[in-house]
């Protein structure tokens, strides 16, 4: 009688501290993203064009090549649970939703994502760019992503459209640092300076699926997920091996062919490639 009082005093533990670990678990907690721009697994270091410190780059072709300014949007981001359910972040919300990477501002290479509903979750999408929806400077609509986007160092608008730019990169290739100057975004076709013969034309946004090599956990604790962005795909990408030359060392102001072959390297082609140059290190729970 003894042991059976003992046996139902632990049972009777058991079930209390179990159901004061549900009763505990918060039905939403957050989610980190870290950004880790790197060259091949080194981390980018910026400088212009004589520093000793920047990290230089050599791609499969042997063109040297570092970078003095690299930006990036990110957007349209959802989390994809183990059952498959997909969990939609403020999508249609630039103000709550996307992040301007970039790699002078530490603080800007860690995006928080609040009020993830506690689950395992075990892939992650997002867009590089803003979809062709959402892709006009729109300060009425979204002020703190227009700010964000336009402010001072940033300049992530277009002069002469109503989008955003998507990547800016500048920066130095070859033994003579040659100025590399690669801005992406969505083209729009039609007269200059007049809106109403716009349409839209060369479309930069890609979108990203990445497989996570451990299930995110979120519920006691907030996990953190690592994105490596390796900007050796820039001109050694999965899609096109690229030499800078005089004609396209700055293919933003040149022609959306070959603009697209550096948005396919960096992004992805949207088929055969949907990750781009990014990748998943590590989930820390």
């Amino acid at each position: 009688m003894k042991n059976l009082k003992k046996y139902l005093l632990l049972l009777i533990t058991t079930l209390v501290i179990i159901s004061c670990s549900n009763d505990d678990m918060p039905v939403a907690n957050n989610v980190i993203l870290e950004f880790n721009n790197t060259f091949n697994g080194t981390t980018i270091v910026l400088g212009n064009a004589t520093s000793t410190s920047a990290t230089v780059n050599t791609s499969v072709e042997g063109q040297i090549h570092h970078f003095e300014e690299l930006k990036y949007v990110i957007t349209n981001i959802r989390l994809i649970k183990a059952d498959g359910i997909e969990i939609p972040y403020n999508v249609n919300n630039l103000d709550n939703g996307a992040t301007v990477v970039n790699q002078s501002k530490a603080e800007t290479l860690k995006y928080v994502l609040s009020n993830i509903p506690t689950d395992e979750y075990s892939t992650i999408k997002f867009g590089l760019g803003v979809k062709s929806d959402l892709n006009t400077l729109d300060q009425v609509s979204f002020p703190n992503f227009y700010a964000t986007a336009g402010a001072n160092d940033t300049q992530m608008h277009w002069e002469w459209g109503t989008g955003y730019r998507f990547t800016k990169i500048e920066g130095f290739y070859g033994v003579e640092n040659n100025q590399l100057s690669f801005h992406s975004g969505s083209t729009v076709e039609g007269t200059e300076g007049d809106e109403n013969t716009y349409v839209p034309g060369f479309d930069a946004y890609r979108d990203i699926t990445l497989n996570l090599p451990t299930n995110a956990i979120v519920g006691n604790h907030a996990p953190t997920i690592k994105i490596e962005a390796d900007f050796d795909a820039l001109l050694s990408g999965k899609s096109n091996t690229i030499i800078l030359e005089a004609d396209n060392a700055t293919p933003s102001i040149h022609t959306s062919v070959t603009m697209s072959k550096f948005v396919d390297n960096l992004g992805g082609n949207g088929t055969t490639d949907i990750t781009g140059m990014f990748s998943i290190t590590a989930v820390e729970n």
